[in-house]
């Protein structure tokens, strides 16, 4: 290998790169077991499929235009690598190789729109689906990646390299970025047929704990993998992590408690995601005490926020916009009160002494992507809407989605059907034997309490 190069470094990269692409099936049992059992499956596939896509696209020309040499003032990369053929093993970015650092960007690439997906539960078609996905990675993600990651000695990424945006994991770039095109399309779509009038309950809580899980664990190399080296950067992104994670489940069992009156499971895991994503933008700018007032903040306020669905009235299926929106935006803004200016930045927030100058360029990054990605994510769902149509039929959307666009169920519940029918089947006559006197007796019907029994056995 070329000189320069880390095999420490190397493989704590690659490691980080497997641990976020786990966290695309996690978000997939996440959301999975939040919607109604008729639509499971949908959901699964739904982030699962991205990691089909994006990768594609990532190889022909998405690495290519986030991280390629500028072409154009910041705003896009060039495409001097399409197709990735001019990259060679050793090659290296930093310490690590090229191959390295290209597969732990891919996954973030990979994540970003499956976190969309929730916002447009149980209505939408898969088809019309999968090509969003395509378009908004080609036109929004890939781009505002380069904005925001892309670093080239003052010539990369125009709000991160040029203007000096934080934003150390992609509270912008992936999770604000991520929710407010979950808005954009759930205002395409429309209301679930029963929005405010049907419950609309998870059918898993088990399995929204389990995907809280698999996106807990997988986080710590998404956050502590962006320092791309093993060192003492990652190792603050790592506790950070945690540290906010569980002050905002805190939070938002806190504020739950006080506003319902109870503390709920799925509060539980959606709080501990809502400090995952604060922290994303922040974890290697503010201390673990900041980290505490960070996750305890965001996890109060985004349990709050979600309940504005309801009063103005647009359908976010599972909270994207109230977790990821307000959570990335919320996070990328506090490191311009909570910046230490002692960890990846020498730049400090209001707090420490660096007055408003960290704060106003965090308001831009959060202000510019979150127009951009509304903007275009509104238009490309429009634009498939009126031609292949997004939504399905009224009659798909009150049967389920996942009989009429997958031919499947995530359930089978036949098994349990027929048991039951056996059970309360009436028994055969009993024929005597022709050596016994007269006719046997038949069997009663089992009782509808025998035949429980019989099941349950």
């Amino acid at each position: 290998m070329p000189s320069g190069f880390s095999g420490g470094d190397t493989a704590f990269v690659l490691i980080s790169a497997a641990l976020v692409m786990l966290m695309t099936p996690g978000l997939a049992f996440f959301y999975g077991g939040m919607v109604r059992v008729k639509s499971t499956l949908n959901m699964l596939v739904m982030s699962f499929i991205a990691l089909g896509i994006v990768t594609v696209l990532w190889v022909l020309y998405g690495y290519s235009i986030a991280f390629g040499p500028d072409a154009f003032h910041g705003l896009i990369g060039n495409l001097s690598m399409l197709g990735m053929r001019h990259i060679g093993m050793n090659s290296l970015s930093g310490t690590i190789p090229v191959f390295a650092f290209s597969a732990f960007q891919l996954m973030f690439a990979v994540i970003t729109p499956a976190l969309v997906s929730g916002a447009i539960a149980d209505r939408a078609k898969f088809s019309a689906w999968a090509l969003f996905v395509a378009l908004w990675v080609t036109i929004v993600y890939f781009p505002v990646a380069h904005w925001v990651f892309m670093f080239d000695n003052g010539k990369g990424g125009w709000l991160g390299d040029r203007n000096g945006v934080l934003d150390f994991a992609g509270g912008t770039a992936v999770h604000l970025n991520a929710g407010v095109a979950g808005l954009a399309l759930a205002l395409v779509l429309g209301k679930r047929i029963g929005f405010k009038k049907d419950p609309m309950r998870p059918h898993s809580l088990p399995l929204v704990m389990l995907g809280s899980g698999l996106l807990w664990f997988g986080w710590f190399g998404f956050n502590a993998g962006s320092a791309l080296a093993a060192n003492g950067l990652a190792g603050l992104a790592f506790i950070n992590t945690q540290i906010a994670t569980g002050a905002a489940m805190i939070g938002w069992l806190a504020y739950e408690k006080i506003k319902h009156g109870a503390f709920t499971t799925l509060g539980a895991a959606s709080g501990a995601v809502t400090g995952l994503v604060a922290i994303t933008p922040a974890c290697a700018y503010i201390s673990p005490l900041g980290s505490i007032f960070l996750g305890l903040l965001c996890g109060a306020l985004c349990s709050w926020t979600i309940s504005l669905k309801y009063k103005f009235g647009f359908d976010d299926s599972l909270d994207v916009v109230g977790v990821h929106a307000v959570g990335g935006a919320a996070g990328a803004l506090l490191i311009g009160l909570l910046a230490t200016g002692g960890g990846g930045s020498p730049a400090k927030g209001l707090f420490y002494g660096g007055g408003f100058t960290q704060l106003g360029k965090q308001a831009l990054g959060v202000g510019v992507v979150a127009v951009y990605s509304f903007t275009l994510a509104w238009l490309i769902g429009k634009a498939i809407d009126k031609t292949i149509g997004f939504r399905v039929s009224e009659e798909v959307e009150l049967a389920g989605i996942d009989q009429a666009e997958h031919a499947e169920s995530a359930y089978d519940f036949s098994a349990v059907g027929a048991a039951l029918s056996k059970a309360l089947a009436p028994k055969p006559v009993a024929v005597a034997s022709t050596t016994a006197v007269g006719d046997a007796e038949p069997d009663a019907p089992a009782s509808p309490a025998e035949a429980e029994k019989k099941v349950d056995a």
